[in-house]
């Protein structure tokens, strides 16, 4: 019963999902993408504390969201080389299909909207102070 369990099923006997885990290879590429996951994740979270401490001193809040934010940017970039480099023969016979780009209106919309909003909103940053 134990070998035939998956990791991620709802059981409740502890010590059988031990032994398949123990059991299973270490999966590099399910690593990767999860650190790359986790450091995604934390670069709004800091992003936004450092927005709201950017008019502080130096205090440790503000020197800590920044060590945040500069750390998951590193982890994220340097995984994802790492990601990059173990998905590149699939990337490459994905690029290799593909024979013409073709590129849907709701991609074009979302461009424009996306581009739009974000202009829209960081413009005041040229209006401010003459």
């Amino acid at each position: 019963m134990c070998q035939r369990m998956r990791i991620w099923s709802l059981s409740f006997n502890y010590k059988c999902n031990m032994e398949t885990i123990e059991k299973r290879k270490f999966n590099k590429r399910a690593f990767v993408s999860i650190v790359m996951f986790i450091a995604l994740a934390g670069l709004p979270v800091s992003g936004i504390m450092n927005h709201n401490l950017q008019f502080e001193p130096l205090i440790p809040a503000r020197h800590f969201w920044m060590s945040v934010h500069n750390m998951s940017a590193i982890l994220f970039t340097v995984f994802a080389v790492i990601h990059i480099s173990y998905n590149w023969r699939p990337l490459l016979n994905y690029v290799k299909r593909v024979k013409k780009i073709t590129v849907s209106k709701e991609a074009v919309l979302a461009v424009v909207l996306v581009v739009f909003i974000v202009g829209l909103f960081s413009s005041h940053a040229f209006h401010v102070g003459g």
